[in-house]
């Protein structure tokens, strides 16, 4: 980025189908049945990959001024949806899983610093991230930070 800003362009094709705009390129976005066709991601998905996509630049960053070879990286995220206390929809969490076969322990420990996208979500969504190995063994695990109180009422979120 050579600036602090950036931006994307939305057009509503028809009902809840709308184009989404990036500089690069765009994709359709669409609401699931029944309120929608789900032709596309919802923007609750696209969160989640925009997470996983920030983590996973991370990582492979760190990794990169390490030198060590960082192929095959791969990431699976998994939203959470959950009503509030008045009723409605909201994302109440989000986990990653990173594949990381050549992971140092350096990087393990700094990469979810330095990802603007999930330490940025993080203030508002819980996000929990694991890194593992080609077996499937875990490297890495941050709990889901800034977690709501289970003794607190869920926020109110205006209409």
């Amino acid at each position: 980025m050579t600036d602090n800003t950036f931006s994307v362009e939305i057009e509503q094709i028809e009902n809840f189908r709308f184009d989404v705009r990036f500089a690069q390129g765009g994709i359709i976005g669409d609401e699931p049945p029944p309120t929608g066709q789900g032709s596309g991601p919802h923007p609750a998905e696209l969160l989640a990959a925009a997470i996983a996509n920030c983590l996973m630049a991370s990582l492979f960053f760190c990794l990169t001024k390490a030198r060590t070879a960082a192929g095959g990286l791969k990431a699976h995220a998994e939203g959470r949806l959950a009503r509030d206390a008045q009723g409605r929809l909201r994302v109440a969490g989000i986990e990653v899983t990173l594949a990381a076969p050549a992971a140092t322990p350096r990087c393990l420990t700094l990469f979810e610093n330095y990802c603007v996208v999930t330490e940025s979500v993080r203030a508002g969504i819980p996000v929990s991230v694991k890194v593992v190995d080609e077996h499937g063994h875990i490297l890495h695990a941050t709990p889901a930070l800034h977690a709501p109180d289970p003794d607190q009422p869920p926020k109110s979120y205006p209409d």
